[in-house]
């Protein structure tokens, strides 16, 4: 289960944004962030409220200890943590990797499909 320093930091790879940029949209500094990111600090209401509206993050998801299907950052679709880290994962990958793996996801779909 993931804590809620590290669904933050998940927000904010998610948006591609390193600490200083996410941390001046959310309205703490960058200092704040990282020991948000790291548990050390409960964010404030204001906090929640900024992750929100900026990012349309599910508050169910955030907030509660469950995990619960979430729409994350500009992604308006369905994903749990896990699809959420295999998305974090695959963006790490070169393109010729993620064209491999784009492959082998197809061949195991044309396997299910019969």
């Amino acid at each position: 289960m993931k804590t809620l320093g590290e669904k933050i930091k998940i927000i904010r790879k998610m948006n591609k944004l390193n600490q200083t940029e996410f941390s001046s949209i959310i309205g703490v500094s960058q200092g704040t962030l990282s020991e948000l990111e790291k548990d050390k600090y409960r964010p404030s209401v204001e906090t929640i409220i900024a992750l929100k509206l900026n990012f349309d993050i599910d508050l169910e998801w955030l907030l509660l200890e469950r995990p619960v299907n979430s729409n994350i950052g500009l992604f308006h679709i369905q994903v749990n943590e896990f699809e959420l880290s295999l998305v974090s994962n695959l963006r790490k990958l070169n393109l010729e990797d993620k064209q491999e793996i784009g492959e082998i996801i197809n061949l195991k779909l044309k396997r299910y499909n019969k």
